[in-house]
C-alpha cells in the first residue's frame, strides 16, 4: 500500500509526535509499504492515511476522507493533548476526526476512558517500542544523577524534579540533569534562573540522540513529572534500559507502568518526589524493587511486538482493490 503519514509540525525534530512518526514510518516500510511523511495532506494519491494527533491533523483527515468519498481508511494515533485536553477544550474538530477514523490507536492502556463510547470499538492499543541499548546501565559513581528527559512546556511540569532537589538534606549527592528544548522563551529563562539558584540542577537544552542515551545510561533514576501524557516514549526507553523511573501518578504513566508500580508520586507533589529521590539514593532494596517492576513491563515495549501490532492493524483496514476512486471535480457547464 501507499501510505501517507501525517504528523503535526513542531519546534524540534525530536518532538514526541515527530519521533513517533519516524519510527512508525520505518515499521510500515519494513512491512513492505510505501510511506510518505508530511505535515499536511496535499491531495496526493494514497491507499491509507495514518494521522498523528486528531485535533492538529483534523483538516488533513477531512480532506483525505472527502477525496476518497470516505472509502479509503484513516488510522489516527491519539496524542496526549487529544484525549486529555482538546477533546474537552475544543471538542468539535477532535470528535469529528474520531468519527471519520476507521481505527484509533492509543499508546497507553487507560486512554480508552477518554474516548467517546461510540468510538471505542475502533480503538487499538499499540505500545511505543524502544530498542535495547547497546551499552548496559552504569550509574555515575561520582554523584546520584536523576535525569529529566523531555521538552520544557507547561504540561510536562518540567522543573518539578529541580524543585524537589531543593528539599534534600545538605549531605545528599543527588544532581538533576535535564535535557530538552524550551518551548517558549519564558521556560528557557525559568530553567536558567533555576540553574543560577539551585546548585543541584543543570539544564543542557536539546541534545542529539546519543546524548540522551548517554544520560539515561549513567542515571540512577529518571523522573517523568507530567501533568498528563498520551504515553511518553522515554518511559519505554528507560524501562527497557532498566533505569528506575519516578513517575507522576496519572493515566499516561499508569497506562504504561501498571497500577502497582512502586515509583509513583502524586501529580505536582514536590515533597513526595523528594522522598522518592532520597530513597533512590539511600535504599538499594527500593531500587531493586523498581527495576524488577520495570523488567516485567519491558516486554510490552519490544520492537517486534509493536511491528506485529501494526501488521495486524493494517490487515483490519486494508482497502479493497479498485475501490474508492478519487472524487473528480464536476465539469462546468457552458453558457
Amino acid at each position: 500500500m501507499k501510505i501517507i503519514l501525517i504528523t503535526p509540525a513542531g519546534p524540534s525534530s525530536r518532538t514526541g509526535n515527530r519521533v513517533a512518526a519516524q519510527r512508525w514510518a520505518g515499521i510500515l516500510a519494513r512491512l513492505g509499504h510505501e510511506v510518505e511523511v508530511a505535515t499536511e495532506y496535499d491531495g496526493a494519491s494514497a491507499d491509507l492515511m495514518v494521522a498523528i494527533h486528531a485535533w492538529r491533523s483534523a483538516a488533513a483527515i477531512e480532506r483525505f476522507k472527502s477525496r476518497y468519498l470516505g472509502q479509503r481508511p484513516v488510522i489516527i494515533q491519539l496524542s496526549g493533548t487529544d484525549i486529555y485536553d482538546y477533546i474537552d477544550s475544543d471538542p468539535q474538530p477532535t470528535r469529528r476526526s474520531l468519527e471519520l477514523a476507521d481505527r484509533l490507536v492509543a499508546i497507553n492502556s487507560l486512554a480508552w476512558k477518554k474516548v467517546p463510547k461510540a468510538q471505542r470499538g475502533k480503538l487499538r492499543l499499540i505500545y511505543q517500542s524502544a530498542a535495547r541499548p547497546a551499552k548496559p546501565w552504569q550509574p555515575d559513581p561520582r554523584a546520584v544523577i536523576i535525569s529529566v528527559i523531555g521538552h520544557l512546556r507547561d504540561v510536562k511540569d518540567p522543573l518539578r524534579a529541580a524543585e524537589a532537589a531543593r528539599a534534600l538534606p545538605a549531605a545528599s549527592r543527588i544532581r538533576i540533569e535535564q535535557i530538552g528544548r524550551a518551548y517558549t522563551p519564558d521556560w528557557a529563562e525559568r530553567a536558567k534562573a533555576e540553574m543560577a539558584n539551585n546548585p543541584r540542577y543543570q539544564w543542557r537544552d536539546d541534545v542529539p540522540r546519543a546524548g540522551v542515551e548517554a544520560l539515561l545510561r549513567r542515571s540512577h533514576a529518571m523522573v517523568i513529572s507530567s501533568l498528563s501524557e498520551g504515553g511518553a516514549n522515554v518511559v519505554s526507553e528507560a524501562a527497557v534500559a532498566g533505569v528506575p523511573i519516578l513517575a507522576s501518578r496519572m493515566d499516561g504513566n499508569v497506562g504504561l507502568l501498571g497500577a502497582d508500580y512502586p515509583g509513583y508520586f502524586p501529580v505536582g507533589n514536590t515533597a513526595a518526589l523528594a522522598r522518592l529521590m532520597r530513597r533512590v539514593e539511600t535504599d538499594p532494596k527500593f531500587v531493586t524493587r523498581l527495576r524488577r517492576a520495570l523488567a516485567k513491563e519491558a516486554k510490552l515495549f519490544e520492537p517486534a511486538r509493536e511491528k506485529e501490532a501494526w501488521k495486524k492493524l493494517l490487515v483490519e483496514v486494508r482497502p479493497q482493490r479498485g475501490s474508492a476512486r478519487p472524487r473528480r471535480p464536476k465539469a462546468k457547464r457552458g453558457r
